[in-house]
């Protein structure tokens, strides 16, 4: 098994097609609180949505486009990461987390965006990562300044959950700006 230790019982792990009924099963017990930010959680409604899912990632992590990990708190999957985009030939990339609410303030989010972000810097030589986050999401916004990320501006109206369209805020980070990590 692969994975990187995100302190006390908690590590970052690949998350992949055949664990899609875990997957799922995480959707479905936490879909209400991630639904207002993340389109997928009103998709993934069974095993086979969340296998079709997973199996997208699994495509892009085998054409180096994205991929996506779970974070696990003493075996248990309590939320997970996934590189939006990942355009090597740019050398840039853009990261998304999520958390159940019962995992929420350990430091889970921002220990897993340092590995994510030292990652693609560090080993993959991405000159820029972003994060884009609802300007209604408060807690995502706290996690971008903890990173040290430079919110660059907001794009109206962009992003549809739900029937209602969100602002995003952009947050980025520039390979040369990067001094953390916990790799």
């Amino acid at each position: 098994m692969f994975a990187h230790p995100l302190g006390s019982d908690a590590e970052l792990r690949p998350l992949e097609p055949w664990q899609a009924a875990e997957f799922a099963e995480f959707t479905e017990a936490n879909r209400e609180h991630l639904a207002p930010w993340l389109p997928w959680a009103d998709l993934v409604v069974d095993e086979e949505s969340a296998r079709r899912f997973l199996g997208n990632y699994a495509n892009k992590q085998a054409e180096d486009t994205g991929r996506i990990m779970g974070i696990h708190s003493r075996g248990e999957l309590v939320g997970g990461a996934l590189f939006r985009g990942f355009d090597t030939s740019n050398g840039c990339c853009e990261i998304g987390v999520w958390l159940s609410e019962s995992a929420q303030g350990n430091g889970l989010v921002t220990r897993t965006c340092e590995h994510l972000i030292d990652w693609a810097v560090r080993i993959r030589g991405m000159a820029r990562v972003e994060y884009r986050v609802s300007t209604e999401n408060h807690r995502s916004i706290a996690v971008a300044k903890r990173l040290g990320m430079t919110h660059e501006g907001t794009l109206r109206g962009y992003f549809p959950v739900r029937g209602r369209r969100h602002d995003m805020q952009i947050w980025a980070l520039l390979a040369e700006e990067w001094h953390g990590g916990t790799s």
